[in-house]
């Protein structure tokens, strides 16, 4: 999807306009595509706009900098802030954020302990990531013959920017073959997850979404669907999935702070049909609760303004 300027981008402490928001071409993440980030939406409500799991989302990112053995240079306080503060600025309702932590300028080579860290968050709008139609009617989707990683090879644990070139090739391979997009296998032949966003099913009435040890990321809109799951009474299970599950499942969808709560439609040309009740359900909860309109929720809810 196109970018949409905004205002300002906050780099290293420091808001700078949107254009010259600039690194060098011999920056070390460029090159070797070791850095982490984040996904993360704010959202209109009737008290402005608010972040979901803003917090969640820092922790994650400082979680991933860890296993990456890269020392942030601010605290999860100062991202939280500065986050609130680009949003503010940009004056945006509602809004797509992607804070980022990368190797800079200054050094080369594939040792990364001389080199130094730099921090930036943008913000800018961005609609439903899988569009309105999918949203409202599903998504086809495709079993990649890319494989997610091998846990020992790179750590699916982590939110780093070069670990998502499997995902884009998985992503290209479901749109050039006409599909919307790709659910990747674990090297042991199981469900992982899908290019940008995890996977549920509903089968005989629990909702079924794979481990981490499958290689999927633990994602914050996948928690939050499990906790306003089990709220709803469903019996949530986090256990391994062959496709041939996903062929079979009463329902299924995916989620993520792009992607939101997305019903499937189908999946390698199985149909699985309509979107269901259960995931009716729990997409209408999850798009009141970042809006602002479920009272349970509200503690998910960063106001910008607040």
């Amino acid at each position: 999807m196109p970018i949409e300027a905004a205002k300002k981008i906050w780099m290293d402490g420091k808001l700078v306009d949107w254009d010259d928001a600039k690194i060098h071409v011999l920056t070390h993440s460029l090159h070797y595509g070791c850095g982490v980030f984040e996904g993360i939406r704010a959202y209109e409500t009737a008290d402005g706009p608010a972040v979901f799991r803003l917090t969640d989302h820092i922790v994650r990112m400082f979680k991933s900098a860890k296993i990456y053995l890269i020392d942030i240079p601010f605290t999860v306080e100062d991202l939280v802030e500065a986050t609130k503060e680009t949003v503010r600025v940009n004056e945006l309702p509602s809004c797509y954020i992607r804070p980022i932590v990368y190797y800079g300028y200054g050094e080369m080579g594939l040792n990364t302990l001389p080199c130094h860290v730099n921090v930036s968050i943008a913000t800018w709008p961005w609609g439903a990531y899988l569009g309105e139609e999918g949203l409202k009617n599903g998504v086809t989707m495709k079993i990649s013959s890319w494989r997610r990683h091998d846990p020992n090879a790179m750590p699916p644990a982590a939110k780093a920017t070069g670990m998502y070139v499997n995902s884009s090739m998985a992503k290209v391979e479901a749109l050039k073959a006409g599909y919307d997009e790709a659910i990747l296998l674990s090297p042991q032949g199981y469900v992982s997850e899908c290019t940008g966003e995890n996977l549920f099913l509903v089968r005989d009435g629990a909702l079924v979404t794979p481990p981490v040890a499958a290689g999927a990321l633990e994602g914050i809109t996948q928690d939050s669907v499990m906790t306003i799951a089990r709220d709803l009474g469903i019996d949530v299970r986090v256990e391994h999935i062959l496709r041939s599950d996903v062929y079979t499942a009463d329902e299924a969808f995916l989620t993520g702070t792009a992607a939101e709560v997305v019903p499937i439609r189908s999946v390698d040309d199985r149909e699985l049909g309509e979107p269901g009740p259960v995931t009716r359900r729990i997409q209408a909860i999850y798009k009141a609760t970042v809006r602002g309109e479920e009272d349970r929720y509200k503690d998910w809810l960063e106001y910008v303004n607040g």
